[in-house]
């Protein structure tokens, strides 16, 4: 497909990347020199110097025979006003990052007039990950599939769980009383491993299973690790991600202490979230962070805009003692270091944008195959989890798994059908409009047809 890119920050330079990976034609449109300048020798794009809220710069760069325009760039309202002209200029489908609040009531009504398809709030869509993981602070990671019925926890195993040392064939014959979910992925010494029947978890794995809410509720009770209530968070930087934070975690219970060093936005702040203890002051003040209680809060959350700042601030919490601690982080180089370091729930803005968004660009990539309904990158894009929805007339419907070809390095991780949730075995089959989630260590697969066939 045709994609233009306007905006090549950080966002967009991770989506031209990814876009490049998946083969389609790209073209970046940005205003700096600089950013052309690295775009044109590091990807496989084609790089246009303009605005790209611009007709002019749109029609050069081919607006007009464009599937997708993506508008990433940082203001707001340049890319509502790109994604309109490029509508009227012929693009089939329009992607926007819309990242202020005060646009998120009226978000609806703005799409609608502006011809944007797609309105995506990274701030917001951050926000709403970190809360989940406050909502199970074992976890490093969760993904939900199947409209909520299906959940995808990854946790670190520790020598002490009994699932350790077991071939996975074994597992319910010697963990009598073992709550059966699916293993579906391990990460070990940053490879990537879909387990097999002989294969077994060691100390420092990450694993990750999938279940419904029972199940995974089952699954930890059973291991000892859901006996932790997160009741109390620390929150460096008053942020947007903080502020939607604060709006989604206070109905939930949790008493919030966010610090600001800005002493108008921590005003501003604390006339907009009354409920939260929002205190003026350098959040990377050892001595600040300890007068105000570090030791005693379950959470420690770093939302600064400096990457060094929210990684030694999240070290620091964790010598402190605070069980549950989430890092923001933008480079992806550092991931394998904060991993050794025991940080394991890391978020990136940007990965969860740029997902969103891949998944959207798949969708409408395959629009006459399996309908995708979600798309997770995992484990640094190493893998995929990706949830489609079976379609009538496709080869493999009411086919036993084990006559299938399965491709390679591919998983069939949950059935849902008619809201019953299914751990495959080679018996079970796939209807017309059951979701099927996989789990995949190639990335780019866009239809189901391209995992099982006959």
């Amino acid at each position: 497909m045709k994609i233009i890119v306007i905006g090549a920050g950080k966002l967009g330079y991770t989506l031209a990347e990814h876009l490049t990976a998946e083969e389609h034609d790209v073209i970046v449109i940005d205003k700096d020199d600089d950013v052309v300048e690295r775009c044109s020798g590091s990807l496989d794009v084609i790089c246009l110097k303009g605005n790209g809220a611009n007709a002019k710069v749109l029609l050069e760069a081919g607006v007009d025979k464009a599937n997708i325009v993506i508008a990433s760039t940082a203001n707001d309202e340049t890319n509502m006003l790109a994604c309109l002209i490029a509508k009227r200029l012929g693009a089939k489908y329009t992607i926007s990052r819309i990242r202020d609040p005060e646009f998120n009531e009226s978000q609806t009504f703005l799409q609608n007039e502006l011809g944007i398809d797609v309105a995506i709030n990274p701030e917001r869509a951050t926000a709403l990950e970190i809360s989940r993981l406050l909502r199970y602070p074992f976890a490093g990671s969760i993904e939900s599939f199947a409209r909520g019925l299906v959940e995808m926890v990854e946790f670190r195993a520790v020598e002490t769980d009994p699932i350790v040392g077991i071939a996975m064939k074994d597992l319910a014959q010697k963990v009598p009383g073992l709550p059966r979910v699916l293993y579906a992925m391990v990460e070990r010494n940053n490879n990537v491993i879909i387990p097999d029947g002989d294969f077994f978890i060691l100390p420092g794995d990450k694993v990750f299973v999938s279940g419904d809410m029972v199940m995974i509720t089952n699954f930890f009770r059973f291991l000892g690790r859901n006996n932790q209530k997160v009741r109390s968070i620390m929150v460096l930087g008053g942020g947007r991600i903080s502020f939607y934070l604060a709006r989604i975690v206070i109905p939930m219970g949790i008493h919030v202490t966010l610090f600001e060093l800005n002493s108008k936005k921590a005003r501003t702040l604390s006339e907009l979230l009354p409920k939260v203890d929002v205190i003026f002051g350098d959040g990377t003040d050892q001595e600040l962070l300890q007068e105000q209680g570090l030791s005693q809060v379950d959470a420690f959350v770093s939302l600064s805009n400096r990457d060094e700042e929210n990684l030694m601030t999240a070290l620091y919490a964790s010598r402190s003692g605070v069980k549950k601690i989430i890092a923001k982080n933008s480079r992806m180089a550092y991931t394998d270091i904060l991993n050794d370091l025991g940080l394991d729930s890391v978020i990136s803005p940007q990965n969860i944008t740029s997902s969103t968004i891949l998944r959207y660009v798949r969708a409408r990539e395959n629009s006459n195959g399996t309908h995708i309904e979600r798309l997770y990158r995992l484990i640094d894009g190493k893998a995929e989890a990706i949830e489609f929805v079976a379609r009538k007339g496709d080869s493999y419907i009411g086919i036993p798994l084990m006559k299938l070809n399965n491709r390679k390095g591919s998983l069939v991780s949950v059935i849902v059908h008619q809201g019953k949730i299914i751990i495959p075995f080679g018996k079970d089959h796939i209807e017309e409009g059951d979701h099927v989630i996989i789990i995949s260590r190639d990335l780019g697969i866009s239809d189901l047809n391209e995992v099982l066939y006959q």
